[in-house]
């Protein structure tokens, strides 16, 4: 009855069998690894994980510790109690009902219950092992005499006979018990050894789970930026609209009420001159020159200079003011401009290049921005300088946050753009940019493809992208240094991941041509 309760507390309450490498969860409850891995991975969209035991709720997947003590219970309780139901194998003497066997006797060749055990046979010819369906398996196939030793030489199991008489006769025997003890410590250290790597695994996977995740979470913080950036970009091009057609309607009602008040003033102007029409004409069809000379002179009526009055009002009315319409309409320019400083961030200093650290053969700009290639410079030496390339380090230092920074190159000559620790050896081969594991750059030759160099590694580019002009971007506390190609669209070339350790300076490398900082240094806004 005890080893039926001992049973029953060893099962996985998801898969009802025995524990299969038991893992424990924050609350205490054991599982199989591989089942509550299942029951875990089905619960990963939902955004809360639970225990199916307990249903205890935790935000983050759960961490699974190996339960090792369980896990020895396990192991110990299967080598001394094995599963005689699931072994399928029945006492041989019990052909009424069928009783689960519980020890198999290879002298007679017969599985034996726990009844038919109590008055089996106690002599040593009659030897008892767990229970079993292949008694042939424990017997010489030659002299059909139970197995007792292993010969080490031919690597079987054989009999005494074997031994004395038979063709191992002569060879290094070790006893059965012993030579499994030896083979069970090699699958131990086997065992041991695919126990670690499968923790390693384990760790991998928790790792790329936790990176993952991370990158979910960027992805959304992304997501929610974005999703305002172009809420605002909406609200003001709304705003804008109204703005523009508001004007619009103002001007035209203004010019409407102008055109009103001259037309008015025209019609009666118009009447006016009908009248001095038909006085004219009856003038005309006088025949008394009397009265025709005594009327007024009458050159006023038409007046050259009110008919070009009354068309400078016509033309002075003017049509809608497309001009004030067209300013109103850089906004959307301005718009764009908010978005761009939203997206890359504030300008918060120019970087400059540090003429103390700048090798032999190479020049640096009255206003620290451009590096070139010129073999007549004889630089004093100083400890910071580079005494055997032709490179430069800029006088800032990153050593947090997210910043980006451009360079124009010239067509002819190499270069190398990058940036490095500030421990970086000053002397010798070993202080080039890209040869070391202090330095990263993308490197350009007349003679080479583009590469990306780190630690002496090599990752060739294609040689079809414009490299003429190219961002840095680095992350210091996410441990990224990427870099671009300003082409169009902007090609993004390679990004190294790295756990900094120390600043990092700009780097620049140049040999017969030159290296032009184009762009500053921005930082990105978290």
């Amino acid at each position: 009855m005890a080893c039926a309760d001992l049973r029953q507390e060893l099962d996985c309450s998801i898969c009802l069998n025995i524990y299969t490498d038991p893992v424990t969860l924050r609350c205490g409850h054991n599982f199989c690894r591989v089942c509550i891995d299942r029951v875990l991975d089905t619960q990963e969209g939902s955004g809360v994980y639970t225990c199916p035991e307990c249903r205890a709720e935790c935000q983050e997947r759960p961490a699974l510790q190996r339960n090792i003590t369980l896990c020895n219970i396990v192991g110990s309780f299967l080598s001394t109690w094995p599963d005689q139901e699931e072994t399928g194998i029945f006492c041989t003497y019990c052909v009424d009902s069928p009783i689960p066997a519980v020890k198999s006797c290879l002298h007679c060749e017969a599985s034996l219950c726990d009844n038919h055990l109590r008055v089996h046979s106690k002599s040593a010819d009659h030897v008892l092992y767990d229970p079993t369906t292949s008694l042939g398996n424990r017997k010489c196939s030659v002299h059909e005499e139970i197995l007792k030793y292993f010969c080490t030489e031919d690597s079987a199991c054989i009999c005494v006979s074997c031994c004395l008489i038979g063709e191992h006769r002569g060879h290094q025997m070790e006893s059965l018990d012993e030579a499994s003890e030896k083979k069970k410590e090699k699958l131990r250290n086997v065992l041991q050894k695919l126990t670690t790597k499968r923790e390693e695994t384990e760790k991998r996977v928790q790792r790329l789970q936790e990176r993952r995740r991370e990158d979910q979470e960027k992805a959304a913080g992304v997501t929610e930026r974005v999703t305002s950036w172009f809420r605002n970009i909406r609200r003001q091009l709304d705003d804008l609209e109204k703005k523009v057609l508001s004007e619009i309607s103002r001007q035209e009602e203004s010019v409407s009420l102008s055109v009103s008040d001259l037309i008015q003033q025209l019609e009666i102007k118009k009447d006016e001159l009908f009248s001095k029409i038909r006085h004219i004409e009856e003038l005309c069809n006088m025949s008394d020159p009397v009265t025709v000379l005594q009327e007024p002179d009458t050159g006023d009526l038409c007046d050259t200079q009110d008919r070009e009055r009354h068309d400078d009002q016509v033309h002075g009315v003017g049509d809608l003011d497309v001009g004030l319409t067209s300013w109103k309409l850089r906004s959307l320019s301005d718009i764009i401009t908010i978005i761009n400083t939203e997206m890359h961030g504030q300008v918060p200093a120019d970087i400059f290049l540090d003429v103390n650290t700048a090798g032999d053969n190479i020049h640096i700009s009255d206003d620290r921005k451009s590096a070139y290639w010129s073999p007549s410079q004889n630089h004093p030496e100083t400890p910071e300088r580079f005494q055997y390339y032709p490179q430069v380090l800029s006088t800032r230092r990153f050593s947090s946050g997210r910043h980006y920074w451009e360079v124009e190159v010239s067509e002819s000559g190499s270069w190398r753009v990058g940036m490095c620790y500030p421990s970086i050896d000053r002397r010798g081969e070993q202080s080039l940019i890209g040869y070391n594991n202090k330095s990263w750059c993308l490197c350009w030759g007349r003679y080479t493809p583009c590469t990306l160099i780190h630690d002496n590694k090599v990752i060739q580019l294609p040689d079809t992208i414009p490299y003429d002009r190219v961002r840095i971007y680095l992350d210091y506390e996410a441990g990224q240094l990427s870099f671009y190609s300003l082409c169009d669209p902007i090609r993004h070339l390679h990004t190294f991941t790295a756990t900094f350790t120390e600043p990092l300076h700009a780097a620049l490398w140049v040999e017969i041509g030159f290296i032009t900082i184009s762009g500053g240094v921005r930082k990105w806004e978290k």
